[in-house]
């Protein structure tokens, strides 16, 4: 390619997205803070909506319009945020969102973008396509482009006193309004300033302010899922949302076993499943001999295919001689955890005539629950004896079986390894 075909190649236009979270979401309900910090699948609202902004190709810059009361919510929210789009430090929003909008788009002045788009905090499930879809109509010289979806329902007048029906609206050339709502950036800016030099404070989104301004405006596809949290209800659904995408992202089921025994010694106590039991005997081990832990930590291991515990931590290395057991099942979640899944059960049977395991069970599932930071309810141990039979029968040891069910990303690239099923060849 030559410099006069780089010379001849427009620029890619600079894109900001401004996102809305000053309001107080009154309408939520309850005393857990405004919503766009409310929590679903396990992050702020406003958290899911950076990220689902960010994730969008188009957007170079971002910026939000906070209440000045939520920048230590704010600060919780966005921490550890990571994001090529380059967030920039929040601005304090004004007393209505048509005063907020303004103080954000001011403050993006020094970003000098080519196009906004203005999207609501508490719209966390906007997707790539509808922000593509906006930026697409901005560059093909549209002013101002809207995401909107058609109307689905059957909408009726009422009478004036509410109670009866006056007619039936022709919902063909009905839209209804989402964010987000793209603009070039000059061309809202100056119509914000213009409607509040005038005094103009009911206009309720930001394509009226444009309107308002005498800019025609453009719908542009929305997606039905890209909905606005503002009841409780809403905030369930989004939840179950959340829920639904996180299982579906971890769609590679994978369950291993693992089986271990250690023998008796002379000792005061045995350690089972990370709790201290008092016994007449210790059980015999390079560590501490936590039998149960072992087989946790080996069927962990097995459904990752990545080795067993003596592999990675091997007897002959003095370094884990009487090492505490727990180090060990917690190395294992966190190998599931660097491979962004998660346990979703472990159990583990334990054999033996002596000690009694059912006083210690509940405690064990609660310790080996902390170590994997998992719930409780999660983990099962139970027991069993051999009825007097084998090594375990003659109380001359204990064994272990374990097994774990783990969700991982599937990875194509596991699927499609290089080798080849000789049959196929």
């Amino acid at each position: 390619m030559t410099d006069t075909d780089h010379a001849d190649t427009p620029p890619s236009p600079i894109v900001a997205a401004l996102v809305v979270a000053a309001g107080r979401g009154t309408r939520i309900g309850g005393a857990d803070g405004p919503k766009q910090y409310r929590k679903i699948g396990g992050k702020p609202i406003l958290r899911h909506t950076l990220e689902a902004l960010a994730a969008a190709p188009d957007i170079d810059v971002l910026q939000v319009v906070i209440h000045p009361d939520d920048r230590p919510l704010y600060d919780a929210a966005v921490a550890g945020f990571d994001a090529p789009a380059d967030l920039r430090p929040p601005v304090t929003g004004g007393a209505t969102r048509q005063q907020s909008v303004l103080e954000g788009l001011r403050a993006l002045s020094a970003a000098a973008p080519d196009f906004v788009l203005i999207h609501d905090a508490a719209r966390p499930f906007v997707t790539r396509t509808v922000v593509a879809a906006c930026v697409e109509a901005l560059a093909a010289g549209h002013p101002a482009a809207i995401a909107a979806t058609a109307v689905a329902d059957t909408l009726k007048q009422v009478t004036p006193d509410g109670m009866g029906i006056a007619g039936t609206v022709d919902r063909s050339r009905l839209r209804a309004a989402q964010t987000p709502q793209g603009f070039a950036f000059a061309t809202i800016l100056a119509a914000h300033e213009r409607a509040a030099e005038a005094g103009e404070t009911g206009l309720t989104d930001d394509a009226a302010v444009a309107e308002w301004a005498g800019h025609p405006v453009v719908f542009t596809a929305g997606d039905p899922a890209n909905v606005k949290i503002t009841s409780p209800e809403d905030l369930m659904h989004a939840g179950r949302h959340c829920q639904l995408e996180a299982m579906a992202a971890l769609s590679d089921i994978r369950m291993a076993s693992a089986y271990d025994v250690h023998a008796f010694e002379p000792g005061d106590h045995v350690m089972l499943g990370g709790i201290a039991i008092p016994h007449t005997r210790g059980l015999k081990g390079h560590s501490d001999a936590d039998v149960v832990l072992h087989a946790l930590t080996d069927a962990v291991l097995a459904a990752l295919c990545d080795g067993d515990i003596g592999h990675h931590f091997p007897p002959s290395d003095p370094q884990w001689r009487g090492a505490s057991s727990d180090r060990f099942l917690a190395f294992a979640a966190d190998r599931v955890r660097a491979r962004a899944g998660m346990i979703a059960h472990l159990d583990a049977t334990i054999v033996c005539e002596t000690p009694k395991i059912g006083p210690h069970r509940e405690a064990m599932r609660a310790r080996i629950a902390g170590i994997c930071g998992l719930p409780v309810g999660r983990v099962s141990v139970k027991a069993t004896t051999s009825e007097r039979l084998g090594f375990t029968g003659r109380r001359e040891g204990i064994a272990a079986l374990a097994s774990a069910t783990l969700r991982l990303p599937w990875s194509e690239a596991e699927m499609d390894d290089g080798t080849q099923d000789e049959t196929r060849s």
